[in-house]
């Protein structure tokens, strides 16, 4: 089974592709596209947003930038009985390399948000009312100047914005860790490498030169979450891309993911996303074309 994988309609010379339209229903499947995309959805509650390996449903509003060729993601209609679904779709190919014009001093702030939005970046009900108007006035700006230069200044506030949140896991997204801390970035690679195998936290705090105790406030006043949320939360994202990416069992998947016992694993499993690793993996196949 493979993910449908979209080509946008944007060619070499385009910057922006918008769709805004009306629905009554959403029944694309599951895809992902070369290129970057900002998604908004109004008037659509009960609607299943899945990036990657998150599993959310939403509400009334929700406005989502993913900017990873790889990151697999879909609207499902689940429990949403709205008659008028509002959506715009902003596909968009901008270079975020070194050389490109968004590592110049004055767009930063929009190439950090990008960079986090790899694994897809979810935003508050705050930032979506302050680009709201631009948002909704984007597709009526017919001089393609005037729209890319709207369309960055949705991207500059939503970039100063606070609140904002990653979804899919790091692991699962195959997005390099990152952290503002030396010590916390050595420990978050060595976990990386090593989910598979027993992490006690005197070894990991041993790593960062710190007492256990120190080091883990110190985790979680430098990452906002305990330690062991961190290892599981890596853990269940590589054994969700397993799920969705093989055949293997999921008793193969639970040990080779650092789990200690197949029940362990189905109980984190299933209080972490919702549901149990087999009905995670046939949902994905639900959604899933071979292409």
């Amino acid at each position: 089974m493979e993910v449908i994988h979209e080509i946008s309609p944007l060619n070499g010379r385009d910057v922006l592709y918008i769709a805004d339209r009306h629905k009554k229903e959403f029944n694309y499947p599951i895809h992902n596209h070369e290129v970057y995309e900002l998604n908004f959805v109004e008037h659509a509650p009960g609607v299943r947003r899945i990036v990657g390996d998150s599993s959310e449903v939403i509400g009334e509003y929700d406005l989502v930038l993913i900017t990873s060729a790889d990151l697999e993601h879909v609207w499902e209609q689940h429990e949403c009985h709205s008659e008028d679904v509002h959506e715009i779709t902003i596909q968009f190919d901008i270079d975020l390399s070194e050389s490109g014009f968004l590592n110049r001093n004055p767009f930063l702030s929009i190439r950090d948000m990008m960079l986090q939005a790899r694994k897809g970046l979810c935003y508050p009900m705050a930032a979506i009312m302050r680009v709201y108007p631009l948002l909704i006035g984007l597709s009526q700006v017919k001089d393609g100047f005037y729209a890319v230069t709207q369309f960055l200044s949705i991207l500059y506030e939503l970039s100063r914005c606070d609140g904002a949140r990653t979804l899919a896991s790091s692991s699962y997204a195959k997005v390099d860790v990152q952290s503002d801390s030396r010590r916390v970035l050595k420990v978050k690679n060595y976990i990386s490498t090593h989910y598979q195998e027993d992490l006690r936290l005197a070894d990991l705090a041993s790593l960062a030169g710190m007492s256990s105790s120190a080091f883990s406030r110190f985790f979680k006043l430098r990452t906002g979450r305990n330690l062991s949320d961190y290892i599981i939360d890596q853990r269940l994202g590589y054994a969700s891309r397993q799920l969705v990416d093989t055949s293997k069992s999921i008793s193969e998947i639970s040990f080779a993911c650092g789990f200690n016992n197949l029940s362990n694993f189905n109980r984190i499993f299933k209080k972490k996303k919702g549901c149990s690793p087999s009905e995670f993996r046939e949902n994905y196949r639900k959604t899933r074309i071979i292409v």
